[in-house]
């Protein structure tokens, strides 16, 4: 039986504990296990880096959500992020990144990966001839984030699995911004689909993780083994608060875009605001391919005031937008991305305006973050 999103977010690798019928999945919080004789584990467990019960429960989960076979989940965003790089590549393969990727991704590879001979060329990917442009017979990975951190570009992903594939390459979709609610890659040719599972899958800014979704059974069994190898993994703890958080995904994903298209569409008759990116406007240059490949256009607004004085008081003036890092959680979150999120790019090709002001849409009532913003740019 074909189950919908909600159904799977609730039951998905969550089948009440045969021992005592508690529905909600126990945390098995122990590092060992015992076994039957010597090299004989119960139902396959040994040791909790390798395997756990409730880890498993999340990855089960997880695959569901995004149309998958296969999950696997990380300590972080940016620890899935580095295992797939050293599963996949080697020294002198070349990677294809967004001229606006997010500031962490960007130093993984400028900072830690070319250190061991990863290459790698950024380009505009809201078009497939920017990314055709940079690929090289030695392209690994065209990487893409649609929407983009924090310019909320939009890329067309079946066109960029079709320009991978005739490449060799993989296609690896980071989904954090749009959830899997929102958009599913794997359906739409992506080889690989990334999550920071901090943000919208876990949703109550509590926890840290991150997570990867695939199809293929080798890619899986190949990043299987540098999970456990690497050693990244979650604790029982932060994959039961994940699957927990992931749960209410759906509705809390129909709040968050209700809010954000309110927030935006009041922005863009602000007198004080200079341009608002948001790709469920009709005049976003994205908007007729997120219309295409996302079921809504997310929580995450960003926008430019024409002065960067401006944009880092209204940081500072908001209050029930809380000033900090991060997004997807309940709670509305503002923040400088050049000062902040994105501070580890400047002065490079992926430097963002000062001006720009990004904005992580909560679940409040919605008219209390309209006064909030007016109050802020006041």
């Amino acid at each position: 039986m074909t189950h919908g999103f909600d159904t799977l977010a609730i039951h998905a690798g969550q089948e009440p504990d045969p021992r005592t019928g508690a529905v909600v999945p126990p945390i098995y919080q122990t590092s060992t296990y015992a076994q039957h004789g010597v090299g004989e584990p119960r139902l396959g467990y040994e040791y909790s880096r390798t395997d756990n019960p409730t880890r498993d429960a999340l990855q089960e989960c997880l695959a569901a959500l995004e149309g998958g076979r296969h999950g696997l989940v990380f300590a972080s965003g940016l620890a899935a992020e580095d295992t797939l790089l050293r599963t996949v590549c080697k020294p002198g393969d070349h990677v294809v990144i967004p001229n606006d990727a997010y500031g962490g991704t960007f130093r993984l590879f400028a900072r830690v990966a070319e250190r061991w001979g990863l290459r790698f060329d950024v380009a505009d990917l809201s078009h497939v001839d920017g990314a055709r442009a940079v690929t090289r017979d030695n392209t690994r990975i065209i990487w893409v984030e649609t929407p983009t951190n924090p310019l909320l570009n939009i890329a067309d992903i079946a066109a960029l699995a079709q320009l991978a594939h005739d490449r060799g390459a993989l296609l690896v979709v980071d989904n954090t911004f749009a959830s899997p609610y929102l958009q599913q890659p794997l359906a739409l040719g992506a080889d690989v689909v990334l999550h920071s599972t901090t943000k919208y899958l876990g949703g109550h800014s509590d926890v840290v993780g991150g997570a990867l979704i695939v199809q293929s059974g080798d890619l899986y069994q190949d990043l299987k083994y540098h999970q456990n190898a690497m050693g990244a993994v979650p604790g029982p703890f932060d994959a039961w608060l994940t699957l927990r958080g992931a749960r209410t995904l759906g509705v809390r994903m129909d709040r968050h875009c209700d809010n954000a298209e309110r927030v935006a569409e009041f922005l863009t008759r602000h007198p004080k605001v200079r341009k608002v990116l948001y790709p469920g406007l009709p005049d976003h240059p994205g908007h007729d391919v997120a219309a295409k490949q996302m079921r809504r256009f997310g929580g995450m607004v960003s926008f430019q005031t024409g002065d960067p004085a401006l944009a880092i008081a209204a940081c500072n003036r908001a209050r029930l937008f809380i000033l900090g890092e991060s997004l997807g959680g309940v709670e509305s979150l503002i923040e400088h991305p050049a000062r902040m999120t994105h501070a580890s790019v400047s002065g490079s090709a992926l430097e963002v305006p000062g001006d720009l002001v990004r904005l992580s849409v909560g679940i409040e009532t919605v008219d209390d973050l309209l006064a909030d913003l007016g109050d802020a740019l006041a």
